[in-house]
């Protein structure tokens, strides 16, 4: 955790593919713990064939019976599910607005929000911009998108910087957003 938090969690991601891997491991996490989800992402990577949104999209029964098998995963039929659909729906933003990448950073107008937080207790859950992804996301057939999925995305992808000013990366991040 301490080394996620480190060197990847709040740090601007505008790349469509690790982007991806941020919201299928964001939308696996809903209901459990982050530290869960970390624990498991190479087994995930593994499964997913390295989050290839290409290669996700054509998954059909036999995969997901194997993924359902597979005991290194989260094995949620649910989630299992959406993730095919998540990436059906990557494919057409990625059509429509070029990029995965531009759609997403288009909620916060394609500067990173920063939070100038000085207790934990102060980190939100949710935002406006979080609401308006997430309804966004749903229309165009998402899943496990909510309002707080999403605000979790956003810190982790580095859309917020959440990190407190106390803390180390709160001064770089701040530093180095250059939208």
């Amino acid at each position: 955790m301490i080394k996620y938090h480190d060197e990847e969690w709040g740090v601007p991601c505008r790349t469509d593919e690790k982007l991806f891997e941020y919201i299928v491991l964001d939308t696996f996490q809903a209901g459990l713990s982050w530290r869960i989800i970390l624990h498991k992402r190479e087994n995930f990577r593994r499964a997913l064939d390295n989050f290839q949104v290409r290669k996700i999209a054509r998954y059909g029964e036999q995969k997901i019976k194997s993924l359902l098998n597979d005991v290194s995963i989260i094995r949620n039929r649910a989630k299992i599910r959406g993730l095919i659909k998540n990436a059906q729906a990557t494919l057409k933003i990625q059509r429509e607005f070029g990029s995965l990448a531009d759609y997403l950073w288009s909620f916060v107008k394609s500067r990173t929000i920063v939070h100038h937080l000085k207790q934990q207790s102060k980190i939100g859950t949710r935002s406006h911009e979080s609401d308006i992804m997430s309804q966004d996301l749903k229309n165009r057939g998402f899943t496990f998108c909510g309002s707080t999925v999403c605000y979790a995305f956003m810190q982790g992808a580095g859309l917020v910087n959440d990190h407190l000013v106390s803390c180390f990366r709160h001064r770089e991040l701040t530093a180095n957003h250059q939208g």
